[in-house]
């Protein structure tokens, strides 16, 4: 295992390309188990959970070639073989397999998912999705079964806005019979990649980012090339790096409009933000104001930068409330930036970030994902070196990291963790 070093206090400049969308390619792999010819996927970030899902077409039979972010999927061979637990449990998304294998296969038998502990995030309306549509949902020994004579458009409605559950349901609904349709679906632009992936296919959906989606099914999709969005969580992330420590940063392969609450939250803190067609800059700025931050489904502020928007925090002026709706539990990266000397105190789904403080590097772990973005911000600001451990959350959703924000003059490595390092971190 390794650990990531930080040296902080240098600004950075230049220009960082944004990779492929980590929450559009972990439903866009899945979906490829529905075509019955190949299906190529051009522009996929270099992440963990991409190798993770490749690895998991192959067991049940598909021939995937990965090349320079390019994915070939043949699943013509695929079959219907159970996915109880092992690699499943490395990423939640795993859970797609449950409604593309149900599509196409009309049974699936696939272990509970794994990937970030952020709280409760029951896939119940998935399941009752499913079951509108005709399948039988058990769960035995830790695995959830699917089985479907047949399966019957419905109408559906979530009860919930979930992203999951509108994705996963619309995978099996593409080849059911007659119209789904899926009422208070959620907007975001990762449903109309996969929407665009599937109609490309020969899917028949109308009204993806918008919250009636219609979904006439089909007998057979074929296969056919796409070319996957931007990442706006990780174009997010590096517009807060670049406000937090930047004299300077154009973030490329970037859509503007995806964007449109963070610019806001950024402009409303004093930094100068400048957009065009696929490109966004930020200017350096010598005092920020502190700015209260909500999280909502999409159009909202997206709680998978809610982390690395309280690092940022730490450098403005005055009193910010951060407000979790979505996920509650998304506050443990708050203990990791108290030890970099931040004054934070937790209160429910709020916490309340006094500034401006100076950062001072310490050891620190990364407990997800988006917290490890979040410590790696907060690296870049502090005074001295901050060591971050947990580098697995980090690997599952932002590509080439270290060499990226070389690009822009951070000074910041990877190191071998020693025998001793490991027993202190199972400790």
């Amino acid at each position: 295992m390794e650990k990531l070093k930080i040296a902080g206090g240098y600004p950075l400049e230049g220009t960082i390309k944004v990779s492929g969308a980590k929450n559009s390619a972990v439903a866009l792999i899945p979906a490829t188990i529905l075509a019955d010819s190949p299906v190529t996927i051009e522009g996929l970030p270099d992440i963990s959970d991409v190798r993770t899902l490749q690895d998991l077409l192959e067991e049940i039979g598909g021939t995937v070639q990965l090349e320079d972010g390019d994915m070939t999927v043949d699943p013509s061979q695929m079959v219907s073989m159970p996915l109880p637990s092992g690699k499943v449990k490395k990423l939640r998304a795993s859970y797609y397999l449950m409604g593309a294998m149900l599509g196409r296969f009309k049974k699936a038998a696939i272990g509970l998912p794994g990937g970030c502990h952020l709280g409760p995030r029951p896939i119940d309306q998935h399941i009752k999705g499913f079951e509108a549509l005709g399948a039988e949902v058990t769960n035995e020994q830790g695995a959830i079964y699917l089985r479907a004579d047949e399966l019957k458009g419905a109408r559906i409605y979530l009860d919930v806005v979930s992203v999951g559950a509108t994705i996963n349901i619309m995978l099996a609904a593409v080849r059911a019979k007659g119209r789904t349709i899926i009422e208070n679906a959620a907007k975001e632009p990762e449903i109309i990649d996969v929407a665009t992936l599937l109609s490309n296919m020969g899917a028949r959906i109308k009204g993806a980012g918008t919250d009636v989606i219609r979904i006439d099914g089909v007998d057979e999709l074929h296969g056919c090339r796409h070319t996957i969005i931007p990442d706006r969580i990780e174009a997010g992330t590096f517009m807060i790096l670049a406000a937090a420590v930047g004299k300077g940063v154009l973030v490329d392969n970037v859509i503007p409009l995806h964007m449109e609450s963070v610019i806001a939250k950024l402009r409303e803190m004093g930094v100068p933000v400048e957009t065009n067609d696929d490109q966004i800059f930020i200017g350096g700025a010598d005092k920020l104001k502190a700015v209260d931050i909500k999280t909502l489904v999409y159009p909202g502020f997206p709680t998978d930068l809610q982390q690395p928007f309280t690092a940022l925090l730490n450098r403005a002026e005055g009193s910010a409330v951060v407000t979790d709706t979505i996920y509650s539990a998304r506050f443990k990266h708050i203990d990791e930036l108290r030890r970099m000397n931040a004054t934070i105190k937790v209160e429910g789904r709020s916490a309340i970030v006094n500034g401006p403080v100076q950062l001072q590097g310490a050891k620190v772990k990364a407990s997800d994902l988006r917290a490890g973005a979040a410590l790696v911000i907060a690296g870049l600001m502090a005074e001295g070196v901050t060591e971050v451990t947990g580098l697995e959350h980090i690997d599952r959703g932002y590509s080439d990291l270290v060499k990226k924000l070389e690009g822009l003059g951070a000074t910041i490595w990877r190191e071998k963790m020693t025998a001793e390092e490991l027993e202190q971190l199972k400790s």
